[in-house]
This record gives structure tokens, sequence and C-alpha cells, in this order.
């Protein structure tokens, strides 16, 4: 039987925190209309968000463990979203694989009910004219000559509002071009030229992108920010620019049980980010703890007032660029097939044996002045700040993580370790 190599590009694409301030504050919109109509999908949605929440800690541990003195970022719900659309053209093995790998128990949750979350998470974190701005979307561009099952485009059109391209792949820089000029179109223009070359015997490209822009909701002001010291480890400092806030309140806890601040920060909308500080030369050690009860635990933390205090706020002002090979990490979390002649995909083609052959990643993060909102949550084992009028200090001068959270679909968006601002 001809194999034919099917080439996946996952584009989980840019977080921006935008420069430019609104005039004045945007009304409240949310009515119980709009409640009533979305709490149906959200519904969905939060039940694939244990999956999913599970599957972004083991991918970030996984690339942790091989970068461990490297920026990380990625967006564990684009690269998701690639592998669901994925599992609904594999069959046998295949699809169980991508499924288990996803985090999915099927004893629990049937195939159309997760084919249903995702659909409804897209349209839960995507609604127009809401804050903050996302955009979730996918492509599949086709080779020309490719006999692709109908039933398979009409799932992915229907479930996860796929597009559907066709391109002469024989004509290696025109396919190339389309491949980037949606991505370049679908991200705003800040992701560019993410394919450079193309394999002859490529028959289909997956694209998925996350294009996401929010406004802190207490900005930084422009006038504040100043050059400091960065410190990426004992030898090394690097110049960076520093924001300052220093009349504000923040949710930020001391936590007793991991050695490490946290600080959440939120945008205008239906997403907040949590920066969390490791305690000198203690990285590892709070890298080690990270997990979705970990998230869960400061989430109801930091809904607690005793942890909405005054403080005195230095947060760099850095851009980051990340790109990942994932067909070299996912094996590792129990995507074996895909990538050999043993991968299943019969349910896209009968007249080809398909599969995988690179899974490409690509974020860009940008944080700047604009930006945070303010949440909740209680627990045990945190410092409880004192009533007193106190200055506290939190100065992210050192490694730091961030994880960038939709608190309508219960989901993380993007999540990673700064080491280097300047890198």
């Amino acid at each position: 039987m001809h194999y034919t190599r099917c080439l996946l590009l996952l584009l989980a694409g840019l977080l921006e925190l935008s420069h430019s301030q609104p005039d004045q504050e945007e009304p409240d919109n949310t009515t119980n209309q709009t409640y009533r109509q979305f709490s149906q999908q959200n519904i969905s949605s939060y039940q694939i968000a244990s999956g999913n929440a599970n599957f972004a800690f083991r991918l970030y541990h996984l690339i942790a463990s091989q970068n461990s003195e490297k920026n990380i970022f990625f967006s564990p719900l684009s690269i998701s979203v690639s592998l669901a659309i994925l599992s609904t053209g594999a069959g046998g093995d295949t699809q169980a694989q991508i499924l288990e790998g996803l985090g999915f128990n099927l004893t629990k949750l049937s195939l159309p009910e997760i084919h249903e979350g995702f659909r409804s998470l897209q349209h839960t974190i995507a609604r127009p004219f809401t804050e903050p701005q996302i955009s979730v979307g996918s492509a599949l561009i086709l080779s020309q000559n490719l006999q692709i099952l109908s039933e398979f485009v009409s799932a992915i059109e229907t479930s996860y509002n796929s597009k559907v391209l066709h391109a002469n792949f024989r004509d290696k820089e025109a396919a190339v071009q389309l491949i980037n000029n949606y991505v370049k179109q679908n991200t705003q223009g800040k992701i560019k030229n993410l394919v450079s070359d193309l394999s002859p015997d490529v028959k289909m490209v997956l694209v998925n992108y996350i294009f996401f822009q929010g406004l802190w909701k207490k900005p930084f002001p422009s006038s504040r920010v100043s050059t400091s010291d960065f410190y990426v480890d004992e030898n090394t400092v690097v110049k960076i620019p520093m924001m300052l806030q220093d009349k504000e309140d923040h949710w930020h806890l001391e936590d007793r049980r991991v050695p490490c601040t946290v600080l959440r920060m939120d945008y205008r909308g239906d997403a907040v980010a949590f920066f969390i500080l490791p305690d000198q030369g203690k990285m590892n050690e709070v890298e080690q703890v990270l997990s979705p009860g970990m998230l869960l635990r400061w989430k109801r933390l930091l809904q607690n007032r005793f942890f909405y205090r005054k403080l005195i706020l230095q947060l760099p002002k850095f851009s980051i660029s990340n790109s990942y090979e994932l067909d070299e990490i996912l094996p590792d979390l129990g995507f074996q097939d895909l990538f050999t002649p043993n991968a299943n995909f019969s349910n896209i083609s009968k007249k080809e044996k398909l599969y995988l052959s690179k899974v490409f990643h690509k974020t860009v993060l940008d944080v700047n002045e604009v930006g945070t909102k303010a949440a909740a949550a209680t627990g045990s084992f945190a410092t409880f700040f004192s009533a007193q009028p106190k200055k506290r200090y939190l100065i992210f001068n050192r490694p730091f993580l961030v994880i960038l959270y939709s608190t309508s679909s219960q989901d993380i968006l993007f999540m990673g370790k700064v080491v280097n601002p300047t890198a």
C-alpha cells in the first residue's frame, strides 16, 4: 500500500497585551440573556476542561525537562484542538491514542461529547464583541488530487469551524505562500513565514491558530517604565524595561506550601494571568509541583480578600517567541502511531494511507503596559497578610512562570516560563 505523509502545522499563535488604552471603560454588556445563551455550551466545554488541563501540565513538564534553561511558551489549547481534529479522521488504536493522550477517559466521556466540548469551548472563548479579543480557528489545506471523505470535511467544519482550502503542493513556493498568508492574516500579521519548505510528498496540512489580545484592567503607566536588571542565573544579568505600579491593590500570595509568590492579574473580560515567582534558586522545586490541582488551589486562594492588598509591583515588559517540533515530543505522551505507517486515518481518506511527518508549533508572547483584573480563591497553607498598612514589594527580576487562563471556559490558553526576557 502507498503511504503518504501528512504535514501537520500547529500554530499556537499570539498573546498580545496592547499598548493602546481605550479612552474610557467600555460598558459591561453582560446580561441574563447572554448568560443563558452561553450557559449550555459552557457546560459542554467544562466537560473537557479537566482533560485539557492534565494534557497542558504533562506537556509542560516534558518540554521543561528538555529545555530547563530556556524560555518556554506554548498554547496547550491550540495543540489539543488540532489533535482533536485529527481524532475525527482517525480510527482504531490511532484514535484511542490521540484521545487518551489528550487526557480523556472514553469510559466517562463519549467521542461525540468530546467533539461537542471542543466546539462549545471555541465558541465560548471567541465570542465576538467581547473582551479579551480571542480568535481560534483552523484550516485544512488539501492536495488538489487527494480524495478525502466528505464526512470528515463536514465533521471538522461543524465541530471545529475549520476551513478547507486546496493547494498544488507540487508548486512548493505557491503552497508555502498560501499557508503563510493564512497564518499571517489570522494572527494580525504577528506570525510570518511559519513554513519555509514543504516535502514533495505532502498531501495535507492542518493549521490551527489562537490569537489573544487583552487589556489589563489596571494598566501600567507608560511613564513608569525604566531600565532594570534581570538575573537570568548566577552568572548572567541582562538589562530590561521594567514596568511599575505602586498605587494599586493586587491579588497576590506568598505560598507556605510551595516556595513562591503568586500574582493574579486580570484582563478586562473573561481571562486572567497568573505570574508565579519562585523564591531564589527554587524554580525546579516549584516546577515539580505544577499541576491542575495546584493551579486550582491558587485560583481558590486568590478569591480570598486577605490576599487583595496594596503592592509595589515591578513586571518586565518583554516579547518572546518559541517554536517547537512536537513530533519529537508527542510520542513520549502516548501518541505513538501518528508518525509511523501504523497510523490509521481511514476516516480521512480510504484511498491514501496517511501518517504525520511533522508537527510545528509556534508562539509569540508580548507583554507591555496595559492590563489587569481581579478574582479570588480560598485555601490553606498560604500567608495571610496583616490588616495593618504595610509596603509589600513584588519584583519579577528573575525567572518566573506564567499561565494565561480563560475564566469562561476554565481552560489554559497559554503557559510557559520566562528565563530570559531578552532571548
